[in-house]
């Protein structure tokens, strides 16, 4: 009976001491883990302080002079991500005096330069949103409009006759509306020239681009949705070279409808407006090339 009990005693004792075990385990496993991810940590650190040092040794002694000097040869050499460098370290050392509004438009520039539109509209905006009345202010909205003017220009956009009307719109409207806040709000601005005649081959793309979707449309049998898509561009892209292609589009789609009286009025509309045509070719000048591109309609 003696040794029943001390059995039953027994067995919680040799447990606890198992516990104890395991908990004492469990411990300096999680105490080496920390240790070496705390060096880890230094390690990192020690590296990360290092490449600091070495930036700034770099440029120890430098004067802004040195700065826009280094900056501007850089740009001019096409090394855009030094320029970027440069120009950034220029303005974190001098961010405020009579050149740091300049140091910010230089940064929107170079940014610009090296095709990155998002950073290069984000340097342009804190500019505008930082120098409201600085001088050169009209000059960051002209740059954000020729920053989406050129964005999705590729590789291939430079040396093969693509038609960019068939692209995507949504840039090109962004950059005729920050060339036209140009014009609203500096209408005596030296860049105000150059933003009219941009807008104006904007305008001509963005009508050139619905004529495409209407007749997108007609291909795919969806008159109404054409006929429509083609108005659009007769009402609000007045006087573009795209209306003559849009009254044939509606033409087109009014016969298919077989709303035969108001396909009638649209051919007299285009008969008395065009009696030789449209006056612009839907490609002027086009090349051998710039055919057979379309021929095979890569961008359709």
């Amino acid at each position: 009976m003696a040794s029943a009990v001390f059995i039953r005693r027994e067995k919680p004792l040799i447990l606890q001491r198992v516990v104890s075990t395991m908990r004492l385990i469990l411990i300096k496993y999680l105490f080496i883990c920390c240790l070496g991810l705390s060096l880890s940590g230094c390690e990192s650190l020690k590296n990360f302080s290092f490449k600091g040092e070495d930036s700034q040794d770099e440029y120890i002694g430098w004067n802004q002079e040195k700065f826009r000097t280094e900056a501007k040869t850089a740009l001019e050499a096409g090394n855009y991500t030094k320029a970027i460098e440069l120009y950034e370290a220029l303005e974190s050392r001098y961010p405020f005096g009579d050149s740091s509004a300049q140091t910010q438009l230089d940064v929107a520039y170079a940014y610009y330069k090296s095709e990155d539109p998002e950073a290069a509209i984000a340097a342009a905006d804190r500019f505008i949103k930082t120098n409201p009345r600085n001088p050169s202010v009209d000059y960051a909205y002209y740059l954000k409009g020729l920053i989406n003017y050129n964005r999705g220009i590729g590789f291939l956009d430079r040396f093969l006759p693509t038609d960019t009307s068939q692209r995507d719109p949504g840039t090109a409207r962004d950059a005729y509306n920050n060339f036209e806040e140009l014009i609203r709000l500096f209408p005596q601005s030296k860049y105000v020239p150059d933003a009219r005649q941009r807008m104006i081959a904007l305008k001509n793309n963005l009508a050139m681009h619905e004529v495409h979707v209407a007749r997108y449309y007609i291909k795919r049998k969806a008159y109404v949705a054409a006929a429509n898509r083609a108005s659009e561009v007769i009402e609000k892209y007045q006087r573009t070279p795209a209306v003559p292609f849009a009254l044939e589009v509606l033409q087109e789609a009014y016969t298919k409808l077989e709303m035969t009286d108001q396909a009638k009025d649209v051919a007299r509309v285009y008969e008395q407006n065009f009696p030789n045509g449209p006056p612009v070719p839907e490609h002027k000048n086009s090349t051998l090339s710039h055919q057979i591109w379309d021929f095979i309609g890569l961008e359709k």
